[in-house]
């Protein structure tokens, strides 16, 4: 139990520092390069998605020896996009409902947020983690 309790700190920190650099790097390029939001956002989540696969893996899961570092990439990747999918329906109908003022926008997308984070580490404890190691 206190193994799982600190990779959930773990992940939730990595996810931080995840989404501190996909919104930098996405207000870099669109605002101070002026490169158009939709491809910025692109570019961003993109390079987030690749520093989380490599902190993730280092620091919060454990690798499976049977798994090729490819195969992990593209699982991880699968299970990002899948938590992608989770998060534009939630955005998609919370802002229906709520409408889409700066708050309601925000209540929506914490909730999202908070979904995807579950998904993101249920699916990833799952598919990626090898389990407890025994310490040396």
């Amino acid at each position: 139990m206190k193994r799982l309790f600190e990779q959930i700190v773990k992940f939730g920190m990595v996810g931080v520092l995840a989404t501190l650099l996909d919104y930098g790097i996405l207000m870099l390029l669109s605002q101070i390069f002026l490169i158009d939001p939709v491809i910025s956002s692109g570019i961003s989540y993109s390079i987030s998605l690749v520093f989380n696969y490599i902190v993730s893996m280092k620091y919060v899961f454990t690798h499976r020896e049977e798994m090729s570092s490819l195969k992990e990439f593209t699982v991880f990747l699968v299970l990002s996009l899948i938590g992608l999918v989770f998060n534009q329906i939630i955005m998609w109908i919370g802002t229906g409902i709520l409408g889409t003022d700066g708050i309601a926008v925000t209540i929506v997308k914490a909730v999202a947020t908070g979904v995807v984070m579950v998904w993101n580490f249920i699916s990833r404890k799952i598919f990626l983690d090898a389990g407890d190691v025994p310490e040396q």
